[in-house]
């Protein structure tokens, strides 16, 4: 069985409280590089750790996520506070595969 790949559009709230938006396939990964666990993290980020996944969506093509991270990039702060998933550690019962 194959198992349909996934992209991921995410907020990740840093340490000074401000945010940074991003998109990924791999967001257990992504958010090791952010935190410096990882090479490859946001020059954003590295100045502003320890950041923590603060909300994310899933979508089936790249572009749907792409077009959803421009959207979150142009909320204001007071609007990504009010995001905010359940179960941001448990990303892996969130994922559906068909």
């Amino acid at each position: 069985m194959l198992k349909n790949k996934l992209y991921f559009t995410y907020l990740l709230r840093c340490n000074d409280g401000t945010y940074y938006t991003g998109k990924t396939i791999n967001i257990e990964k992504r958010l090791l590089q952010h935190n410096g666990k990882l090479q490859g993290g946001a020059k954003y980020t590295k100045t502003r750790r320890p950041v923590a996944l603060h909300y994310f969506e899933q979508f089936h093509t790249h572009k749907e996520a792409i077009l959803r991270e421009i959207a979150l990039k142009k909320l204001s702060h007071k609007m990504k506070n009010a995001l905010h998933n359940e179960n941001n550690f448990n990303i892996t019962k969130k994922r559906k595969y068909s």
